[in-house]
């Protein structure tokens, strides 16, 4: 009798585990997320302050200055818009997809040092530009009050 030594595949157990999962959660397609799942689009941003203001910038690729919108509405700064699929051509065969498309969204309260309607955004290659103006605090001075 001879023995067989057999070279251990993790991957191959994690496409078992996989398959489990899949039949445990009702997708049949052994896939553990369908292209639906991944095609959820959140721009990256960066949010960074100065002494005069604060600023998001957010990447946002093959997005035009028509297709993103800025709004403000109870202390909150909102990203929105849709990242376009290119219309595909009839004789071309994608072997596979990464890039997703669709409708996004991102949303920010701004501190209350900001006058709503002093924020500008800039859109510009690709990227958007929101500046927030820190307005100036108003001084109140320091009174006593009579307690009756």
């Amino acid at each position: 009798m001879k023995n067989k030594i057999e070279t251990w595949d993790p991957f191959r157990e994690m496409t078992g585990l996989s398959n489990r999962l899949s039949s445990i959660f009702g997708n049949e397609s052994g896939e553990l997320l369908s292209a639906n799942d991944l095609s959820e689009w959140r721009p990256a941003v960066d949010v960074a302050e100065d002494d005069k203001c604060y600023t998001i910038t957010a990447d946002l690729p093959e997005v035009s200055r028509q297709d993103a919108k800025v709004s403000v509405k109870d202390g909150v700064l909102t990203i929105s818009g849709e990242r376009k699929r290119e219309l595909q051509q009839a004789d071309v065969k994608f072997h596979r997809i990464e890039r997703s498309y669709g409708t996004y969204q991102r949303s920010f309260h701004i501190p209350e040092s900001v006058d709503p309607d002093a924020i500008k955004a800039v859109f510009k290659d690709g990227v958007l530009t929101i500046t927030m103006p820190k307005s100036v605090p108003t001084k109140h001075d320091e009174h006593e009050i009579e307690v009756e």
